[in-house]
């Protein structure tokens, strides 16, 4: 039985490289999981997976993700019909900061560096201000979400003074780590993953050279217009108004979740709710860009109107995140992170451990699609493992937290790759497989460090 709690993310990754069809990817692997739960059942399978899928909604916090998914639909059409995207664009290559392949791609990899405050508002921040400057640079979206992807969830968990910092500070102590801020602190350091990954995205922006199947696409002439991606982000683009039009709701969506976050924390970000923070914040920044649209006199009266054109060109990405969650949900009701957790704990020699965690929360990370659910699992079995075996806590949890982020960067089914992939507005596989081999080096290097780490404890 242990075993057969990981052949449904399994199949998923199978039917969504085979298909390239991630909706079957996700619908086939819940009715599998829901399968095993119902006994081998497949009727009352089918019935486990509906009730799922509803108790997905149980959580304000999973219901609080779909809705801002879905608002920043309205947010980006609003925005582009203003003309604020155009003009911004044009201020940004005009002023030479975004003049080049090379400043695009540096302007949007410190983007991502400085809004550290929450992972997915990183990205779709970053995604909205990218896409029309690789646009014009004839630059792939393949690209721009290999870089937005590869930046986001690794300064999240290098710059902890967020929901990240807070939800693993608050696990810590949980299981009774002395000290614990002080431990959370002393993992950055040590959180070899996340270093080189980011280290990466600078080499490629810097140096304006890919590797792997991303060289080739790039090579065979692909670009950001022929992405195969329906919605609002292939449209053609709106003539340049004013640039204000996109700043003020960019400026009121980054700092209203950095003053939610601090309120919501009662004066302390790292205890504020990122998912209340954002929510709020992107709403009211699309109220912002609805009255920059409505100033500009480009909508005619159809404001309304187009503010639901935009939350539906989403909609499949929403239903691509809400069922990467239920699947999250169901393959926790199978148990297939207590037996991941199990392996990690099997081998005997000390030194492997922390290359070990760092393997099962990447494997993990990577069937489950998600970097918080493989914290909450993992954490409550690296800390007994590091003070038996004798290894530094900081050593065990920061393998922990950086398995976590490599899993998600090679997962088709982690919300964050699927949001950046909606970000970037490119097609969700082929951001997948662009960004595979980046990953892979990335986490290859890492173990060989978590090894040589573990020798030197």
């Amino acid at each position: 039985m242990d075993w057969l709690t990981i052949t449904p993310p399994l199949l998923a990754i199978i039917v969504a490289v085979w298909t390239r069809n991630v909706f079957w990817a996700l619908g086939i692997a819940i009715w599998l999981s829901e399968t095993i739960i119902a006994g081998f059942n497949p009727f009352m399978g089918a019935l486990g997976s509906i009730d799922r899928a509803v108790s997905v909604f149980d959580s304000s916090y999973n219901t609080r993700v779909l809705l801002f998914c879905l608002i920043i639909g309205a947010l980006i059409v609003y925005m582009q019909r203003s003309g604020g995207i155009s003009a911004m664009v044009e201020k940004l290559q005009s002023s030479g900061f975004a003049s080049t392949p090379r400043r695009a791609g540096l302007v949007t990899a410190i983007c991502g560096v400085l809004i550290f405050v929450e992972t997915n508002i990183s990205l779709l921040t970053t995604g909205i201000l990218g896409r029309p400057l690789f646009d014009k640079l004839k630059v792939s979206r393949e690209r721009l979400a290999y870089i937005i992807d590869s930046t986001c969830a690794p300064i999240s968990v290098l710059i902890l003074f967020n929901g990240w910092g807070a939800y693993l500070l608050g696990l810590l102590n949980e299981n009774g780590v002395e000290g614990a801020t002080g431990v959370l602190m002393a993992t950055i350091g040590l959180n070899f993953y996340a270093w080189i990954t980011i280290a990466l995205v600078f080499f490629t922006v810097l140096s304006n050279r890919t590797f792997g199947p991303l060289a080739a696409l790039e090579q065979g002439g692909a670009s950001a217009i022929s992405s195969p991606v329906s919605g609002p982000f292939n449209q053609a683009p709106e003539p340049a108004s004013k640039a204000i039009y996109m700043a003020i709701p960019l400026i009121i969506m980054i700092g209203g979740t950095i003053g939610f976050m601090i309120w919501t924390g009662d004066g302390d970000i790292r205890q504020g709710s990122g998912a209340q923070a954002i929510l709020w914040s992107v709403i009211l920044a699309t109220v912002a860009a609805f009255f920059c649209l409505a100033h500009s006199k480009r909508a005619k009266g159809e404001l309304v109107e187009i503010g639901f054109k935009g939350m539906g060109d989403l909609l499949p990405a929403v239903t691509m995140i809400f069922l990467a969650l239920v699947l999250g949900a169901s393959l926790n009701a199978v148990g297939m992170r207590e037996f991941i957790a199990s392996i990690a704990s099997s081998f005997p020699a000390p030194w492997v451990i922390p290359a070990i965690l760092f393997l099962a929360a990447a494997i993990t990370s990577f069937t489950a699609g998600t970097s918080w659910g493989t914290y909450g699992i993992l954490i409550p079995v690296a800390v007994p493992l590091a003070i038996g075996a004798g290894i530094p806590m900081p050593l065990a949890i920061a393998a922990v937290m950086g398995g976590g982020v490599f899993g998600d960067h090679c997962s088709p089914i982690s919300d964050t790759t699927i949001i950046a992939s909606l970000a970037s507005g490119c097609d969700h596989m082929e951001h997948v497989r662009t960004q595979l081999p980046y990953a892979l080096v990335g986490g290859m290097a890492a173990t060989g460090l978590y090894l040589l780490a573990g020798l030197a404890a």
